[in-house]
């Protein structure tokens, strides 16, 4: 089992992993490595129901106009049984007919992960290779500082600042200095 500063003391298979008591931590589990995570920060909470939203809305919108069909639907902090793996990502797009029994089967097309102070390098590489070689057409990370996206396709990846457009959501256009939240003092405010 594996915490954010500790090392494995025993590999799980998945079945093992599904016998777990429920505990109020996020878990993961990485090639056999139990991954606990403490609860989430509310900032970090903010920017992936931003994202959440966001992407809902966008995505209806091009379903409706009968684009991006290849995409199921938007979810929020969704498990995924990815072979030995089970993953959460924050934000994730299911495939259109994603395979679910009593989980989601295999890779999001999209997984986003919102970075923390508890994600190690190693760890986030790790779980954007268990993705991409299990089906996931994009990986994205985020880091609030500075404001960028990295965004991985297959073997590639790039980062972005600004403005997110993604091949897999034509026409749309992400904001993140709106997914990210203004710094305090600079919200803008209608008037009546």
């Amino acid at each position: 089992m594996m915490d954010a500063m500790s090392t494995p003391t025993r590999l799980l298979t998945f079945a093992e992993f599904e016998q777990l008591p429920d505990e109020p931590n996020k878990l993961e589990l990485i090639d056999g490595e139990l991954i606990r995570m403490p609860p989430p920060e509310t900032n970090h909470t903010r920017i992936s129901l931003r994202l959440y939203d966001f992407l809902k809305a966008a995505l209806q919108r091009l379903h409706s106009e009968g684009q991006a069909l290849d995409l199921g639907e938007v979810l929020h902090e969704a498990g995924y049984h990815i072979g030995d793996n089970w993953l959460i990502p924050d934000v994730s797009i299911t495939h259109a007919g994603q395979a679910e029994n009593k989980y989601l089967e295999g890779a999001p097309a999209l997984a986003i992960e919102v970075m923390s102070r508890r994600n190690t390098a190693e760890m986030m590489q790790r779980k954007v290779r268990i993705y991409l070689d299990n089906g996931a057409r994009e990986v994205w990370l985020l880091y609030r500082r500075p404001a960028t996206v990295a965004v991985y396709r297959g073997r590639n990846s790039v980062e972005i600042e600004g403005i997110l457009t993604s091949e897999l959501l034509p026409g749309i256009s992400i904001d993140l200095a709106e997914v990210f939240g203004r710094p305090e003092g600079t919200h803008r405010v209608k008037p009546r």
